[in-house]
């Protein structure tokens, strides 16, 4: 899915652009790093959540489950800088549950692409309505975004915050707070 070939000559043609020599030697090489560095940053692009949340197992449970501190790296569609932070995804099981790891990866999916983290937040949610079919689902995203830091205003450590409430956690303001209480715990 990604064109290594086309990826190269854009990082070429960058470099040119901002004044480099690109056949210096610390740059020789910079094109075809870029293009490797490139599937690994958005590896997401061509992964469908659905193959994370599908694979379910009976529970009896019915109460809230919570991943917190999911650390994510993603990249901002506006300027092609850095964000990045911690997601936290609680669910309430209708009689499925999903392996833990599974939510950690549902967070990557949608971090490894250009994306903005308002839309980040709500993909995630509606991800794990879609496919693992629970009562409810919240999904809080905290993140630190380099177009804010390095360029622009430059506010180092201003945190961004988005949440995305799904099912029973948008009518119960319970269950809010129980999912604030257990982030703090």
């Amino acid at each position: 899915m990604i064109d290594h070939e086309k990826i190269q000559e854009a990082v070429k043609l960058f470099l040119e652009g901002i004044g480099e020599d690109v056949n210096r030697q610390g740059l020789r090489e910079t094109p075809e790093r870029i293009a490797r560095m490139c599937d690994e940053l958005y590896g997401g692009m061509g992964q469908d959540a659905r193959e994370h949340l599908t694979k379910v197992f009976d529970a009896d449970n019915a109460e809230m489950v919570l991943e917190k501190d999911i650390v994510f790296y993603s990249t901002c569609e506006h300027h092609l800088l850095p964000f990045y932070g911690k997601a936290h995804v609680a669910y309430i099981p209708d009689g499925k549950v999903v392996g833990l790891s599974k939510l950690a990866r549902t967070v990557e999916v949608y971090a490894r692409r250009p994306q903005i983290q308002e839309q980040m937040t709500g993909q995630i949610a509606d991800a794990i309505m879609e496919y693992l079919k629970p009562k409810g689902v919240m999904v809080l995203v905290e993140a630190e975004h380099m177009c804010m830091t390095m360029r622009g205003i430059k506010k180092p450590g201003s945190k961004t915050t988005t949440i995305a409430k799904r099912g029973v956690f948008a009518r119960q303001e319970r269950l809010q707070d129980q999912f604030f209480q257990m982030l703090r715990g």
